[in-house]
């Protein structure tokens, strides 16, 4: 069977998409020794291999890239600028939220455009959808000889693994949630994501019981046993060390850098929204005060929203501080390369403190991180949540930390 239809990625968000682009050029420009696998290499060694700008600076998105996606494997001729990469088919399966399905439709226009294949396959929306889609991938999934996964917490991809035959799988970036990913499997522990937080009665345990087979199958996936004829692979931008059977594929956005930008920079400020409102991490009141505060230190013009973040939380953040709310409809990475961007971007610990120092390498642009105080926290954030917001600042390179007193908590 061609490369070209046994490699298969299955991804559920904006972001994990725009990394699979990002593997797939990884992987079409590894020279013959293999040496882009990073693991035990430093940091500082591996962002100062790649080149910056690329062929085609100061493109503008390609076309295409507000089409609807067509159903199923919709796929268009080979880029000319793919020539000799591997194709990859990509599945899509998007949530229910206006704002991901966006932005996950351009993303698509965007991969179709670099010669791969996306199919649009609908898995929420009903108790049976899930099972329908499970049907129509069935075979894909077993014939696929490389797997690419976005969320290795998804209950949904945890259920495709089953099936999954494949000689190598790879995990591409979801985020911070990466690091937690790789700690759990390193320590063998079952894959639960670090906000959340038990509970919902018996009812929610049954269904945790009922789980179990299914997610014990997925965490030995993630780590083949020696001599078992399988590989794993982690694509990642994060601060992680692989381990047991896992290799690591540093993610540089490289592929980002050569298409897009470099950026106009503008005089102001701009500041990166976070979903951890959303998710019951953060009180809101005390959110909507580092905000304020953070304008008014900074001098910041534009806020750009989370695809999470709230209609009504956005509109209060607007009213209290006089901010341009940006809705971007594409993954901050490539927003922020095509411009234009303030000359200093601060965000809270997110991911972006990891992946736009390497989006904007020489550019100019400064990234700073803001601390998230713990009195800030509500009392239903899960025990992990301060410690891994203070790792994930504490393991960002290349970005300004800026000072406690810069956010205040509301008294």
């Amino acid at each position: 069977m061609p490369r070209s239809a046994s490699t298969l990625a299955f991804v559920e968000s904006p972001v994990q998409l725009l990394n699979v682009l990002e593997w797939a050029h990884a992987r079409s420009t590894v020279p013959a020794d293999g040496r882009p696998l990073l693991d035990g290499v430093p940091r500082q060694a591996r962002s100062a291999r790649t080149p910056q700008g690329g062929p085609d600076a100061g493109s503008a998105v390609p076309r295409g890239a507000a089409g609807e996606p067509r159903g199923a494997a919709a796929a268009a001729g080979p880029d000319p600028r793919a020539a000799g990469a591997a194709r990859t088919r990509i599945v899509v399966l998007p949530p229910t939220d206006p704002m991901s399905r966006g932005q996950l439709r351009r993303m698509a226009a965007l991969a179709r455009d670099e010669g791969h294949e996306v199919r649009w396959q609908e898995a929420r929306g009903g108790r049976l959808a899930p099972f329908k889609a499970l049907a129509a991938l069935a075979r894909d999934v077993r014939a696929a000889r490389t797997v690419v996964v976005g969320d290795p917490f998804s209950r949904y991809v945890q259920l495709l693994l089953t099936l999954v035959r494949a000689e190598e799988l790879v995990v591409v970036d979801d985020g911070t949630a990466t690091m937690e990913f790789v700690a759990q499997t390193a320590r063998g522990e079952r894959l639960v994501r670090w906000h959340r937080v038990g509970g919902g009665g018996l009812p929610a345990r049954v269904r945790e019981l009922a789980y179990a087979p299914v997610s014990a199958t997925a965490r030995r996936r993630f780590t083949p046993a020696a001599g078992s004829g399988r590989t794993v692979e982690v694509f990642s931008s994060m601060p992680v060390t692989p381990h047991g059977g896992m290799t690591l594929r540093l993610n540089d956005f490289a592929w980002t850098r050569a298409r897009f930008g470099p950026p106009r920079l503008t005089k102001g400020t701009d500041l990166v929204g976070t979903s951890l409102v959303e998710t019951g991490v953060v009180d809101p009141d005390r959110y909507l005060d580092a905000v304020r505060a953070l304008t008014r230190e900074h001098g910041a013009t534009r806020y750009f929203a989370h695809r999470r973040e709230s209609a009504e939380k956005l509109r209060a953040l607007s009213e209290a501080t006089g901010l341009e709310i940006v809705r971007p409809d594409l993954p901050l990475e490539l927003i922020a390369r095509r411009g234009p961007v303030g000359r200093t971007v601060v965000s809270f610990p997110s991911t972006v403190v990891h992946t736009l120092p390497y989006a904007l390498a020489g550019t100019g642009v400064t990234v700073a991180v803001c601390d998230v105080d713990p009195d800030w926290l509500t009392a239903a954030a899960s025990p992990r949540a301060r410690g891994f917001l203070a790792g994930v600042t504490d393991t960002a390179r290349d970005v300004h930390r800026l000072p406690a007193q810069a956010a205040p908590a509301a008294g």
